[in-house]
């Protein structure tokens, strides 16, 4: 063989092998629990991630590769999430992963991101401290776009206390990390207004009976129930009022939009209020091509999203995400952290419109005045008059 056709050859060689590292897929991960009673909000979530990801390869991907995402199903298991954080760091070699649904999960298992110096986008733990578990460190790698309970509990005490003139609340909030951190912040928002919980009361995962609890809060007067848990347990509360021939408000968590609360709770959850960031209503272009497509992919029962909040924060968060890799030219860790902390372009979200969302000491996409209040009625959430 001659020296030139070696040449071209070794050439051609070179070639092929950079393109073949060019098309090498962008690994992204996505956990959260798509069995057991938290399924609704993981399910949704990750559907929606996989909407967002389909968009973006349909345009060509990013950075000119396309996005591979890795599912993993932790269960709701702290020790689960453990194990799969690990996987997906040492043997599927992420870039980032977006996820987490459980605050409990998601604080056993994002320290091995921030020690591997990759980015987690939580696209729905609501937990508080969920990014301030890394913030006495010079760098955090765990962001959020889900409204944290700090929002959420100040929106709860100002519905019951300001808006209804309620001064005899009772708070039922389950015995997990998120339902225990959730009943601290309605405490503390309690106490902002100069109030104490007539009766504080707690119950497990599974629990199929609060008449206990109930009948405290009954024979404290209190005046309306806040909540802090999942769906199935919560329609327990909503039937046990029922059962007590007592119906007074109950107001709550965003999870009271979930599925599992609706349907097992009927017409007992009629009237139920709670936080939303996104409510499955077309209100504006955007909104309905994320929903029609949602429906159409996935066909959920009666054409109702499980979790519609999971689905559209899961979808944006794969946006704010591509975003930062986008500016940062690279899907380098630290470089990609740098980015969603010094976001240059807007990003045109279901659930709003994110300009410069984060700063390196606020790790928190949804802000204040973000979230609205949606209300359960015939079986949807609907936006609250």
């Amino acid at each position: 063989m001659s020296y030139k056709i070696k040449a071209l050859v070794a050439s051609a060689v070179l070639v092929w092998s950079a393109s073949g590292m060019a098309a090498e897929p962008i690994v992204i991960g996505v956990t959260g629990p798509f069995t057991g009673g938290s399924a609704p909000m993981g399910v949704s979530m990750r559907d929606g991630v996989k909407l967002a990801v389909s968009e973006i390869n349909a345009k060509g991907g990013l950075l000119g590769r396309q996005i591979k995402l890795i599912e993993r199903d932790d269960e709701a298991k702290n020790e689960r999430g453990v194990q799969v954080a690990q996987e997906l760091i040492n043997k599927e070699k992420v870039v980032a992963t977006v996820g987490f649904i459980n605050t409990g999960v998601a604080l056993a298992s994002q320290r091995f991101y921030q020690e591997a110096k990759i980015p987690v986008m939580n696209n729905v733990a609501t937990g508080s401290i969920v990014t301030k578990q890394f913030a006495d460190q010079p760098e955090n790698y765990i962001f959020r776009n889900a409204a944290n309970d700090s929002i959420q509990s100040a929106m709860i005490v100002d519905e019951a206390v300001t808006k209804r003139k309620f001064t005899k609340l009772a708070i039922l909030a389950d015995s997990t990390n998120y339902g225990q951190l959730g009943r601290e912040d309605l405490e503390k928002a309690l106490d902002k207004k100069g109030l104490k919980a007539v009766a504080v009361e707690k119950y497990n995962i599974k629990d199929v009976d609060m008449t206990a609890q109930l009948l405290k809060a009954k024979q404290a007067g209190a005046e309306a129930v806040l909540t802090y848990g999942i769906g199935p347990e919560l329609a327990q509360i909503a039937n046990g009022m029922e059962k007590l021939s007592w119906k007074v408000p109950m107001i709550g968590s965003w999870t009271l939009s979930m599925a599992n609360f609706i349907d097992n709770a009927g017409k007992n959850g009629d009237g139920t209020l709670m936080p939303q960031t996104f409510i499955q209503d077309s209100t504006t272009p955007k909104r309905k091509t994320f929903i029609d497509s949602y429906v159409k992919t996935y066909s959920p029962p009666g054409g109702r999203i499980p979790s519609p909040v999971s689905a559209a924060q899961g979808y944006d968060s794969i946006f704010l995400l591509a975003a930062a890799i986008k500016q940062a030219g690279t899907t380098d860790g630290p470089k990609v952290r740098e980015a969603l902390e010094n976001m240059k372009e807007n990003v045109d979200g279901v659930v709003t419109s994110y300009a410069k969302p984060f700063s390196k000491d606020d790790h928190e996409a949804i802000k204040i005045g973000v979230p609205v209040f949606g209300e359960v009625k015939a079986g949807r959430v609907i936006l609250a008059k």
